[in-house]
């Protein structure tokens, strides 16, 4: 499963905030806070460059960095969303980006409870599953 295989991706030291810095400044800066290339995205760059440079440059570089929600409620909603979905490909890397953006292991297991009751509970079964080796894989 491809998830398990994002899960194990290295990801660069995050940086706390550009709030007051210029938009331009942000997507420069932002560049060097995305999480490292996935090898999903690599996988599909020679098939549909285009797709993965609008995911790089728009999605990470402009939509995840507007000011309207901050990254911990995007990535909340990102998670709940990819659950609900059954995009278990995404999820493991996604999970990885919560706990960087501040989600804790307990938010995460309360939004999997939730959603069995809304998306179902095999998603939310198999999103346990995906979480706790994301989880295992942290251990401090």
């Amino acid at each position: 499963m491809l998830a398990a295989v994002v899960a194990g991706v290295k990801r660069p030291k995050r940086v706390e905030s550009l709030r007051g810095s210029s938009r331009s400044q942000r997507k420069e800066h932002t560049v060097s806070t995305q999480p490292a290339p996935s090898t999903a995205r690599e996988v599909v760059r020679p098939v549909a460059p285009k797709l993965i440079d609008l995911s790089e440059k728009v999605l990470f570089g402009d939509v995840w960095e507007r000011p309207g929600l901050s990254k911990r409620d995007r990535s909340l909603i990102t998670v709940a969303a990819l659950t609900a979905m059954y995009r278990t490909d995404q999820l493991a890397g996604h999970l990885e980006r919560a706990l960087a953006n501040g989600v804790t292991r307990e938010e995460i297991g309360e939004l999997i409870t939730h959603l069995a009751f809304y998306a179902g509970w095999p998603n939310a079964m198999t999103a346990g599953s995906i979480a706790r080796r994301v989880f295992d894989a942290r251990k401090p």
